[in-house]
């Protein structure tokens, strides 16, 4: 029976949802996570009367013929790429992106990374690093006599010296845009990449147009919901109960028809 496959593609799609939803769940807490969602399409349909056809030499025309399709697929995972909350940290090197843009990251293979987590550190060399100690793009060296550390909402880097106290600039935090963000790959550690289908990345200085600001002593939360996930894990496992009904029925039907021909 067709039934029995199409179910079985509903019962297939929805652990794929599932799937996604539990990923949503576990990454609640992580900084600059930002939510996924299941994105589903009907599979090919086959044409038992095709619509439109001719149902007499006087040029009748069926009009809305009888198809029957083949179940569901999952299309796509898509990313929402809303913003987070910001929550404060009191740590002077936390930056989070107060609206839209990346910070750019040097991967080691060369590649440039792109990340709303600001969880930023300082390596053996006064280096801005990621926790991961992956350097900051343009790369910002802080001296090792510096008492007080500062990023303004422009994303301007300054210091306090000891013995001095005029600050002075560092450095300038830029940010990366996409015509297309939710295009970006993921690569896991808080990380994107550019693809195609997100275009180039766009830089800039935070608050130019276009750009967010940056907010020092502040990290951005992920934006998952967790009662719009806790529903949403609901109504998948109601949908794969349903999927395993169908088989349950269409397999009775089989024993009934079975029994029938002994």
């Amino acid at each position: 029976m067709r039934s029995l496959q199409t179910a079985a593609t509903g019962m297939h799609a929805q652990e794929r949802n599932v799937e996604v939803i539990s990923h949503n769940i576990a990454n609640m807490r992580t900084t600059g996570y930002k939510q996924i969602r299941a994105e589903f399409q009907d599979l090919l349909y086959q044409d038992l009367r095709r619509v439109g056809s001719s149902t007499s030499g006087d040029g009748t025309k069926v009009p809305t013929g009888l198809q029957i399709g083949y179940g569901v697929k999952t299309a796509a995972t898509s990313r929402i790429m809303s913003q987070g909350s910001m929550q404060s940290t009191s740590k002077d090197y936390d930056v989070a992106i107060q609206g839209e843009g990346f910070l750019r990251i040097t991967l080691p293979d060369g590649q440039t990374g792109y990340t709303r987590d600001g969880s930023l550190e300082l390596d053996a060399n006064g280096n801005l690093v990621t926790l991961d100690g992956y350097l900051v793009d343009p790369n910002i060296t802080v001296p090792s006599n510096a008492k007080a550390f500062s990023i303004s909402k422009e994303g301007v880097v300054e210091v306090t010296l000891d013995g001095q106290t005029a600050a002075q600039q560092l450095g300038q935090l830029q940010l990366a845009r996409f015509v297309n963000k939710a295009g970006l790959s993921t690569i896991g550690d808080n990380l994107y990449l550019a693809t195609p289908a997100s275009g180039e990345a766009v830089v800039g200085n935070p608050g130019d147009d276009g750009f967010g600001s940056t907010l020092q002593r502040y990290l951005e939360s992920s934006n998952v919901n967790a009662v719009s996930e806790l529903s949403d894990l609901i109504a998948a496992q109601r949908a794969y109960e349903m999927n395993a009904k169908v088989i349950s029925s269409s397999d009775e039907m089989m024993q009934t028809t079975s029994n029938i021909l002994r």
